[in-house]
């Protein structure tokens, strides 16, 4: 298993995540995701394993660049916006390998063990 976190220090699903693996002695790679973002590859390998933009993209955020993205009408300018402002996912987003979740979900990755 090769479990990689990308959250924020302040989100409180994010340190639960990672309360989840270090339960369980599984080792895991913490990515704070607003000072290191995620490349262009790593973002599709995670939009396909979770269904979309949609669930990555934290419409709640009261940031004025999140407003600007819902009003975007390209699939790929909402893309390169979210991907140029991270602080925008949702988080935590946990990687292993091909397979990924978005926000705190336990029960999947009982199955990745």
């Amino acid at each position: 298993m090769n479990i990689q976190i990308f959250g924020k220090k302040k989100c409180f699903d994010t340190k639960k995540a990672e309360r989840f693996f270090k339960d369980r002695n599984i080792k895991y790679q913490y990515i704070d995701i607003e000072s290191k973002g995620l490349s262009r590859g790593e973002y599709n390998s995670v939009k396909t394993a979770v269904g979309g933009f949609d669930k990555l993209f934290n419409q709640n955020s009261k940031d004025n660049t999140a407003t600007l993205i819902k009003y975007l009408s390209s699939d790929s300018d909402k893309e390169e916006k979210l991907l140029e402002n991270p602080k925008l996912f949702n988080t935590p987003i946990v990687r292993n390998g091909r397979q990924a979740t978005v926000g705190y979900c336990p029960d999947v990755w009982k199955t990745w063990e």
